[in-house]
């Protein structure tokens, strides 16, 4: 078996991309103070935005994981299982629009972790933001790892080219058309990317309803009478991991912390002009969001069927699916296609989440806001040895990655998500349906202890709860718990105000 696609066509159609991402970064990244690279200057257009955030939100991993994941995942049939989480999603979209974004732009914050050092205290926002920064650091590489695996195992194997080599040039070229224009460039680079990568999806389905001789309607409807499309599952109780309330529940609480607690996400719709335009953009955005993962599913459903009418035997990585068939097996235009999508989803993901843990760094913990007599030309060199230091964190972690993975990566990412996101969940959660005062010497012990005992729980759930599996639930127990030790540690209201690290009451 062949691949569809010469090693060196395949360099010269990632280089003729790259080429354009440059001439984008080039136009946008020419004022590269630190407003600009933050915030865009708060002048960024929301339907751009809502646009370019498709993108940023889907990844390498969803354009890979999510077809695989219609089909039976360790005799579980998942079919369209994965939409209840996406419902859950656009609710919890909902919910960031009208609650979160309101708070953010009226404390009128660049990082978002400010509110819990503003409401909380100082140990609170240092706790929140570091667990943001191993979040996100975790689920870009994560992210960012599974494509360059696809390309070190399918497109570029008879080349012969190192893992390491292929990320260290992956990031490399993300580092270097990032490195000036931050948000301002990635708002327009993942524009062009959404656009590649929607498009790739759309054209797959066409050409498979072709090459199975079937009108695209005539697809759809094989679709729907096939084993693959059922939506909401009821029976089975709580013990089954596609039950709707288990994966309705995990997919608002996923939204509300992977997007609304996220420095990533929340930082593009800070730069939009107003509060109402970022609102737009969010409920926009959540519409989009919906429609493309249903396309994402029936695509799935698609390379099903058609592997099962051409006897392709189905790998054991269901994430391969995808590039397994489009590589191999639809012929070299698909399959310039598919490695267009693939690199727009892996690089829009990755470009934002660095720029993110860059800003987040630079404000949360080097205090950029606060040391206001900094010189513009010495924060523009701190904060692009910090974009570096990043850069390379990512690099070891996807390479360390390589070597301890064993599980769908889209299971792994919300799994860590749970644990990392889970204590993000409770002191965001606390200061906004509290008004009670932390005793906050103690909110970073809170924090460490909580995912530890959500990881107790999870271990123990079968022996304790008759079978029960918490699966993405994990995330509402270590928030839930989180929110239970601040309670613990809390008092009756007290109006506080925070100077850098000193609380006065």
């Amino acid at each position: 078996m062949n691949i569809s696609l010469d090693p060196l066509l395949t360099l010269s159609i990632i280089t003729g991309y790259l080429l354009i991402i440059f001439l984008i970064s080039y136009f946008t990244g020419k004022d590269s103070k630190s407003e600009q690279f933050f915030l865009a200057g708060r002048k960024a257009p929301w339907a751009i935005v809502a646009f370019g955030m498709i993108g940023s939100s889907l990844s390498g991993v969803t354009f890979l994981s999510v077809p695989g994941l219609v089909g039976k995942t360790e005799g579980v049939n998942m079919a369209f299982s994965y939409l209840q989480l996406v419902l859950g999603n656009v609710v919890g979209f909902w919910l960031i629009a009208f609650v979160l974004l309101p708070l953010y732009y009226s404390m009128n914050l660049t990082s978002i972790y400010g509110y819990l050092q503003k409401r909380l205290g100082w140990n609170a926002y240092k706790i929140g933001a570091a667990y943001f920064l191993i979040s996100r650091l975790l689920g870009s590489s994560l992210r960012l790892f599974l494509v360059a695996l696809i390309l070190s195992n399918f497109v570029l194997q008879s080349l012969n080219i190192p893992f390491w080599l292929i990320v260290a040039v992956t990031l490399l070229i993300i580092l270097l058309y990032t490195n000036r224009g931050g948000i301002k460039t990635i708002i327009w680079t993942d524009t062009f990317q959404t656009l590649f990568m929607l498009s790739s999806l759309v054209i797959a389905i066409f050409w498979i309803a072709s090459a199975l001789d079937l009108p695209l309607i005539d697809l759809i409807s094989a679709i729907n009478k096939s084993e693959y499309s059922q939506i909401f599952f009821f029976e089975g109780g709580w013990a089954d991991p596609n039950h709707f309330l288990k994966q309705f529940t995990a997919g608002i609480l996923i939204a509300i912390v992977m997007t609304g607690m996220d420095q990533d996400m929340m930082q593009k719709n800070l730069s939009c002009t107003s509060i109402s335009a970022a609102q737009k953009n969010m409920v926009s955005f959540s519409l989009v969001f919906f429609v493309v993962n249903v396309i994402f599913l029936m695509l799935g459903a698609s390379l099903y069927i058609y592997a099962k009418r051409l006897g392709i035997e189905i790998p054991d990585n269901k994430d391969e699916l995808f590039a397994l068939l489009s590589l191999f097996h639809f012929g070299p235009i698909m399959a310039v296609v598919f490695l267009l999508g693939l690199i727009s989803a892996a690089y829009s993901s990755a470009d934002s989440a660095l720029t993110a843990l860059t800003t987040s760094f630079c404000i949360d913990f080097l205090g950029f806001d606060r040391k206001r007599k900094i010189e513009e030309a010495r924060k523009t060199f701190i904060r692009k040895i910090v974009h570096l230091g990043f850069t390379l964190l990512t690099f070891f972690t996807i390479v360390t990655f390589y070597y301890l993975n064993n599980d769908s990566v889209i299971n792994t990412l919300f799994k860590i998500a749970t644990y990392t996101y889970g204590p993000l969940l409770g002191l965001f959660a606390f200061g906004i349906l509290t008004k009670r005062t932390v005793k906050d010497k103690w909110s970073m012990a809170v924090c460490i202890i909580s995912p530890l005992l959500t990881l107790v729980a999870d271990l123990n759930s079968k022996l304790l709860l008759n079978g029960f599996e918490f699966g993405f639930t994990l995330l509402a127990l270590n928030g839930f718990i989180t929110f239970a030790g601040l309670y613990w540690i809390s008092e009756p209201e007290k109006i506080i105000s925070v100077e850098g690290p000193i609380l006065k009451k």
